[in-house]
């Protein structure tokens, strides 16, 4: 399966007067995937797609497929709480070149599970291409299923499934609704080896936009049984998920990825300049992973 491994929910760079970079923005793919990135994620709630126009988020997901050059896989947001808008996405994506798209549950409209079976499945027979279906009830207020999900698996189209519900039963389930070849991919980087324990594939990480050498280095010891290197680095990188997470995702990792030199701190309102407290705990995170010197 090429979607497996270390995935980076990749941050969208912006110049302190909000608009894109898109010089930083292709320079961070590049070290993404020098650093081992195996997969790309442009364009999803780290990425600060909520406030993005459509035009600029289509200008994103076309920024990261032409850096990507094919090297990994591009996973493009293409998420929206109204259908119309995810299938324009999900068009958008496949002409662009795209590998794979992330499409959310529809967040504020709260649908029953019909209503999320109805959505990922008219945008799956209108577009051929592969689909991972977002269930992040901590934003989207919805929780889609083991069951809805294993419906769903049934379309050729959907493949697999992001889960950022951080409860490790999940897994479970979701191997026996939907099968043991759907792809699961945990979106919470605390259990990303807990998870994939219980039958996941891989992370896709918001902590590999600063740590991306660590996040591939850890799935690929785990892939290769040397479980005790796996959780060495697991331990390492805990305080600075801890830090990345201490405040609404993305302030502190936009800050974190500033300090190296990728792109700027800011973050679109309503998103906040992070408080002070916050980025001297990531400042010391990183010092203490070894991110900083």
């Amino acid at each position: 399966m090429r979607f497996t491994g270390s995935f980076t929910a990749l941050i969208t760079p912006m110049h302190a007067d909000g608009s894109l970079d898109e010089r930083a923005f292709g320079d961070l793919v590049e070290w993404q995937i020098a650093e081992g990135t195996e997969g790309l994620v442009p364009v999803g709630t780290t990425g600060e797609s909520p406030t993005l126009s459509h035009a600029e988020h289509k200008r994103v997901v076309e920024l990261c497929i032409e850096a990507a050059r094919g090297r990994v896989p591009v996973m493009a947001g293409a998420g929206s709480n109204s259908t119309a808008e995810a299938l324009d996405f999900a068009q958008h994506a496949k002409g662009a070149g795209a590998d794979a798209i992330l499409v959310v549950t529809p967040y504020y409209n709260k649908p029953t599970q019909e209503g999320m079976f109805l959505h990922f499945s008219m945008i799956a027979d209108a577009v051929d291409i592969p689909m991972f279906i977002y269930n992040i009830p901590g934003r989207s207020v919805i929780d889609m299923t083991p069951e809805t999900m294993g419906r769903l698996a049934k379309h050729p189209n959907i493949v697999g499934v992001k889960d950022a519900t951080a409860n490790l039963a999940r897994p479970l389930h979701q191997r026996a609704t939907c099968g043991a070849d759907f792809i699961q991919l945990s979106g919470e980087d605390h259990t990303a080896l807990s998870f994939n324990a219980a039958g996941g594939h891989g992370c896709i990480s918001v902590t590999s936009n600063i740590a991306p050498r660590l996040c591939a280095e850890m799935q690929k010891a785990w892939r290769e049984g040397k479980v005790c290197e796996a959780m060495a680095i697991q331990d390492r990188l805990l305080p600075v998920h801890d830090a990345l997470f201490c405040e609404t995702s993305p302030g502190p990792v936009k800050y974190a990825a500033s300090l190296l030199g990728r792109g700027t701190a800011f973050c679109r309102p309503p998103m906040a300049p992070i408080a002070e407290s916050t980025a001297t705990r990531v400042e010391e995170a990183m010092r203490g992973a070894g991110l900083l010197n």
